[in-house]
């Protein structure tokens, strides 16, 4: 049994809080005695949200400084979003924990509720992610997208402050805050194909601390263990330092795992999307699998092309 206090780091968003909220109260429930502390750390991404994400880096602008805090030892543990967490952890820290996944799907928020299927021509959505803002052009070629920043509330209200048709974001974030009723429609995952690890936890720790995983354990889920692993074997695969349009989602279908996956150019020209199917024990290799079955269709060129654009 640990003794003190256990320290959990976090971004200090309302989301964010009621993530790591939902971690702490699990735990003082479990352990019950044990002193449980939420630190407040602010990140890159919160600090500058009038940039674009993919022109301040992207990978790991929500995670470095509450990674540092870990490795440093002010905490004990972190709670991210999966989604934000870069396929290469600094040596020494390990995702040890992914709780039960809650809604991987996107939703859309739209003006006077007018449903996806019905956008009008040059329709202004909303959205921060490359992921999204290219799938979106695959269905409605002459959409505008309008780059968002901020917290969950700011960007659904941005449909009045910027006047804009719709914006698409996490369902998850939705859930979590308990604001269902604002949305307008769940775009299922075979239309908007999720980004890796959305709408789940990822509770990261210092690789050598036996006693704080053990601490943890009873909070994961295996199914949520095997898809993100899945899915992030994927992003790996495919991972670097350039931002590009990536998306796949992993479902665990019986004793079976199936994954679908993306990968597309900046300008939106071109899609390759695969999606294969195999045992459940197998995810990591099935998500490996994939990602090389998108490079062999294009995939790799992509990739060339960004490395190169990026030097």
């Amino acid at each position: 049994m640990i003794s003190g206090t256990l320290r959990i780091g976090t971004r200090g968003s309302a989301l964010a809080l009621a993530q790591a909220g939902w971690v702490k109260q699990r735990i003082e429930r479990r352990h019950p005695g044990m002193g449980v502390e939420l630190v407040v750390i602010k990140t890159k991404g919160d600090i500058m949200q009038d940039v674009a994400l993919v022109k301040i880096g992207g990978k790991g602008v929500f995670v470095k400084e509450i990674e540092d805090a870990l490795l440093r030892g002010d905490i004990d543990l972190a709670v991210h979003s999966l989604k934000d967490v870069p396929a290469e952890l600094p040596p020494g820290l390990t995702v040890a924990v992914t709780p039960e996944r809650e809604d991987p799907r996107d939703v859309f928020v739209s003006k006077n509720r007018i449903k996806f299927e019905a956008m009008p021509r040059r329709a202004r959505i909303g959205t921060g992610s490359l992921r999204r803002g290219f799938q979106l052009r695959n269905i409605f070629p002459d959409v505008e997208i309008v780059p968002l920043r901020g917290n969950l509330d700011t960007r659904l209200r941005k449909v009045e402050t910027e006047d804009l048709d719709a914006v698409v974001v996490a369902a998850a974030g939705i859930r979590r805050l308990g604001w269902v009723g604002r949305v307008t429609q769940f775009l299922p995952v075979e239309i908007i194909i999720p980004a890796v690890g959305q709408g789940t936890l990822a509770i990261e720790v210092r690789e050598d601390d036996d006693t704080v995983r053990e601490y943890l354990a009873f909070l994961n889920h295996d199914p949520t263990w095997r898809e993100s692993q899945t899915e992030r074997a994927f992003l790996r695969r495919l991972g670097g330092g350039c931002q590009l349009p990536l998306a796949a989602h992993a479902r665990t279908e019986g004793a079976a795992i199936k994954i679908t996956g993306l990968l597309g150019t900046i300008d939106g020209r071109v899609m390759i999307r695969e999606e294969l199917r195999g045992p459940a024990e197998a995810g990591v290799e099935l998500g490996a699998e994939l990602a090389e079955t998108i490079l062999r269709r294009g995939g790799r060129a992509i990739l060339d092309m960004a490395y190169r654009d990026c030097r």
